[in-house]
């Protein structure tokens, strides 16, 4: 059986970070560009009230998250989410596992009273966009990379 929390960055950090390689190594665009979050960044982000992180768990291990940033740029006085990472370890993905972990951050999120949520998916991989629509999300931007 699956479990879905909010936690804090601080208490699944350990956890996270050999998820985040094996992540970064299906998902980067660009793999000559190493891996280096900037994990104070993300705690000094949490203290302020700007992250939000949600787990999926089997048997209490950590088998998805979800990271979100609260806040934008551009709207101050709206209470706006905005996906930064998103992952389920392959193993988990034939299941309900990543249904269950979008529908349960976006039950979250409401809850919050927060009034938008963006997901990026990358093109690579559809099906993350296929379980957000299902979830009542709509396509509404379309993100371009050059490099350098």
């Amino acid at each position: 059986m699956t479990a879905y929390a909010r936690e804090t960055v601080a208490g699944v950090l350990d956890e996270i970070k050999p998820l985040l390689a094996r992540h970064w190594e299906e998902i980067a665009t660009y793999q000559d560009i190493p891996l280096d979050p900037d994990y104070d960044a993300y705690l000094a982000a949490e203290a302020r009230g700007c992250v939000r992180v949600f787990t999926a768990r089997s048997d209490k291990r950590l088998v998805g998250y979800g990271v979100f940033f609260v806040g934008n740029l551009h709207y101050r006085s709206s209470r706006i989410a905005t996906q930064d990472i998103l992952f389920v370890l392959p193993e988990f993905r034939q299941g309900r596992v990543g249904y269950g972990l979008v529908r349960f951050i976006s039950r979250q999120l409401s809850a919050e009273g927060l009034q938008v949520v963006y997901q990026h998916v990358k093109l690579a991989h559809p099906a993350l966009g296929r379980l957000l629509e299902l979830d009542g999300y709509e396509p509404v931007e379309t993100i371009y990379a050059r490099r350098l």
